[in-house]
């Protein structure tokens, strides 16, 4: 993946971000390693398993060709009446000594009675060597065979094979001897190194491959983990503006579009907090203003008289309250962006509502404004006293409050099909078109000098929205017919046990 040049960073941004991680620590030499583990055992089954099994292979054929080897000569002997050393020299220098090394045959007792070590050199009429010390074959092998078994025996080492096998001589049912034969083979042996030096050298050129390999592969994984931790750095430190170009179509693509996604998210996060805190300042700091300068305006005018006293901290008392609830709505709308929603309840939604516009009466009665409400009953939805009751306030203190005099406020509750409607409108100035998607943002007001003379803050209506879609509903603004406006909010219809009175039933009101 390739990244997007973003905005300089300073020279702490950057030193932190060529902070790195141990070396064996970092994923490239794990990712190297493991590469390398898994050939160096598959290499080194490689370089196991051809030559044990090169060497079962060729034991099992020298075992085979020896027992037959040595049952032929014994096969010959078989057929002397009795085993004398001279009969059997006679009888094996007739024979071909079969390549083999040497050549033993003995008497019942183990007696050498002939040995092709020495006998040979008797028969070809040159000297004689010396007459060996012992005349006994004292051989594990010759004893076995005495006792009537065939015996094998092989073993591989520096490069040789070496295998000795003994079958008895019987005669009439009797064994009357044992042939012993030994083998030594350097040629097969040779063969064997040579197959294991092939495998070693090719061993080695895999290992060489495979670690230019492993790290290539490796340093083009990390590569694309180091970009989007380099990412996630910078975007830590505040450069909300920072994408990454994801490439190709693996995990590492999805997730540098998903990196992307949550930056986007974040810097729009980012700007409505911008936004909001400059609003809040801007909010705050004209009460502020006008508190202070009422008071620099008493505190300089040394012959001011009580009435305009009481008129300077009158105001001060007005603005003191702006402020009270500018910091209320505020706290209000912290706690909903922050808490998650409490245990909700089954709420008679027009209850509550009839409530509310019952605590405003005397306010709408101040302003000329009539209410007038019209309730559903079993208009039920989940959701706590609390809230209901905020949301229903303050829609219909907005439209009392921006209402004109004489001027009328319909609140009613009904139900349309498995949702509740709560619709609020007025008579009043009426919001424009193109501000209606704008209304239910934080400090939006369409009149702004009117707002502060009904004593708005601005954030009513914020509080309405987020309040409603915590609790599963939605809420809408739009012109009314004839002029004002018209608020409606729905939520999910909680039938819980619902039962429809008779008058209703009568009438084929279904619940």
């Amino acid at each position: 993946m390739r990244r997007k040049k973003g905005p300089p960073i300073d020279s702490e941004k950057k030193k932190k971000n060529r902070e790195g991680v141990p070396f064996f620590a970092s994923l490239q030499v794990k990712y190297a390693l493991s590469y390398l583990v898994v050939i160096t055992l598959v290499l080194a089954l490689l370089n196991t398993y051809p030559v044990l099994a090169s060497q079962d292979l060729l034991f099992t054929s020298k075992r085979d060709s020896l027992k037959s080897q040595s049952a032929v000569i014994a096969s010959a002997l078989m057929e002397l009446e009795t085993l004398t050393s001279d009969q059997v020299v006679r009888v094996m220098n007739l024979l071909d000594d079969m390549g083999l090394s040497r050549i033993l045959v003995t008497d019942p007792a183990g007696l050498v009675l002939y040995d092709s070590a020495t006998d040979k050199w008797n028969s070809s009429g040159k000297e004689e060597p010396e007459e060996p010390q012992y005349r006994y074959a004292l051989y594990q092998e010759v004893a076995a065979a005495l006792e009537g078994k065939d015996v094998f025996y092989s073993h591989y080492a520096d490069g040789v094979f070496t295998s000795t096998a003994a079958v008895p001589i019987v005669s009439r049912g009797m064994t009357t001897g044992a042939v012993y034969v030994l083998e030594t083979d350097r040629e097969q042996g040779n063969l064997l190194q040579s197959l294991q030096q092939n495998l070693a050298n090719i061993s080695a050129v895999i290992v060489a491959s495979a670690l230019v390999v492993s790290l290539f592969f490796s340093k083009m994984l990390t590569a694309r983990i180091a970009a989007l931790l380099h990412a996630f750095r910078v975007v830590g430190e505040g450069e909300y503006g920072h994408r990454l170009q994801p490439a190709g179509r693996d995990e590492m693509a999805q997730l540098a579009q998903e990196f992307n996604r949550l930056t986007d998210r974040l810097q729009t996060t980012e700007e409505v907090r911008r936004r909001f805190v400059s609003d809040a300042s801007h909010e705050l700091k004209t009460p502020l203003a006008s508190i202070r300068l009422l008071t620099d305006s008493i505190l300089q005018n040394q012959q001011m008289d009580q009435e305009t006293l009481r008129d300077f901290v009158k105001d001060i008392g007005d603005e003191a309250e702006r402020l009270t609830r500018i910091t209320e709505h505020l706290l209000a709308l912290t706690r909903l962006d922050s808490l998650p929603a409490g245990k909700t309840d089954r709420v008679d939604t027009g209850a509550v509502l009839e409530r509310a516009v019952n605590m405003l009466l005397p306010v709408a009665d101040a302003a000329g404004v009539t209410i007038r409400t019209s309730v559903k009953p079993e208009c039920n939805i989940r959701c706590t006293q609390d809230d209901l009751y905020q949301i229903c306030y303050n829609l219909v203190e907005n439209a009392v409050k921006y209402n004109y005099p004489q001027g009328s406020v319909s609140a009613s509750v009904t139900r349309d099909g498995e949702q509740v409607l709560i619709e609020v409108s007025d008579t009043g100035i009426g919001i424009p078109e193109e501000d209606l998607p704008k209304v239910f943002n934080r400090f939006y007001r369409v009149d702004k000098a009117r707002s502060r003379a009904a004593g708005g803050t601005g954030l009513g209506l914020s509080i309405v929205r987020d309040t409603v879609r915590r609790h599963g509903g939605w809420v809408t603004a739009r012109a009314r017919p004839g002029g004002g406006s018209l608020f409606t909010v729905g939520f999910p219809l909680d039938r819980g046990e619902l039962e429809a009175p008779e008058g209703e039933a009568e009438k084929g009101v279904q619940p």
